[in-house]
């Protein structure tokens, strides 16, 4: 379930990143930056955190699961999509989304809004396909080991 929120969370954020106006489009551009900055605090965040925990769960507490290969390969890329969650999507999500609400305000110069669109973008991206190599890996659950002779 966690999976499903936090793909979807990525989705919706890779498709309001494409439909952001430009920065000089204030009021626009700080209701989407918004907009995103709760979607990846209330709907990226806990989901990549249920994900992560129920996963690690999983392992530690099903003995069928610490020797099979595809379960650590798993949990290796999930540990890397909350990292790269945190640092690639929530904070910058959450940053951006003050910085464009106190431009609004006359606090911020509005020329240095949207610094960080292509990476948001690109981090999305990569997250979204390791996120996909997760499920298909808790799904076909593949023999990555080597059975003993």
């Amino acid at each position: 379930m966690g999976a499903i929120g936090l793909m979807g969370a990525m989705a919706s954020l890779l498709v309001m990143l494409s439909l952001a106006p430009p920065p000089t489009a204030l009021a626009g551009y700080a209701l989407m930056r918004g907009a995103m900055g709760a979607i990846a605090t209330w709907i990226f965040f806990p989901s990549l955190g249920l994900t992560l925990v129920a996963g690690l769960l999983a392992i530690g507490l099903n003995r069928g699961y610490h020797g099979a290969g595809w379960a650590w390969l798993k949990a290796a890329t999930g540990i890397l999509v909350f990292e790269s969650g945190f640092v690639g999507v929530l904070g910058p999500m959450q940053q951006e989304a003050e910085r464009s609400a106190e431009a609004l305000a006359g606090r911020v110069d509005p020329a240095t809004l949207a610094t960080s669109l292509g990476p948001e973008r690109n981090t999305l991206w990569v997250l979204l396909a390791i996120a996909t190599v997760n499920v298909v890996l808790g799904i076909w659950r593949p023999r990555l080991t080597r059975r003993p002779r």
